[in-house]
């Protein structure tokens, strides 16, 4: 799949230079950067979810009482 978007000379200038200097084309970089932006908001989320869970009941376990708990 191939999309367009537009870019001012401004942004396509930054954006050429970064592909430039991480030794990629601009569709790689553009690519890299988007999942890499996905990736970062998707454990934002899960980070907020486990703290809500963490407030909702603080237990926490030592590491020897996982171990034990899983037979390990």
């Amino acid at each position: 799949m191939s999309f367009s978007i537009r870019l001012n000379e401004e942004e396509e200038k930054l954006f050429r230079s970064y592909a430039r200097f991480h030794g990629c084309s601009l569709g790689e970089a553009l690519k890299k950067a988007l999942l890499e932006k996905i990736e970062d908001e998707y454990d934002v989320a899960l980070a907020e979810q486990a703290h809500k869970e963490y407030l909702n009941d603080s237990t926490t376990y030592s590491m020897d009482e996982v171990k034990k708990e899983l037979g390990l």
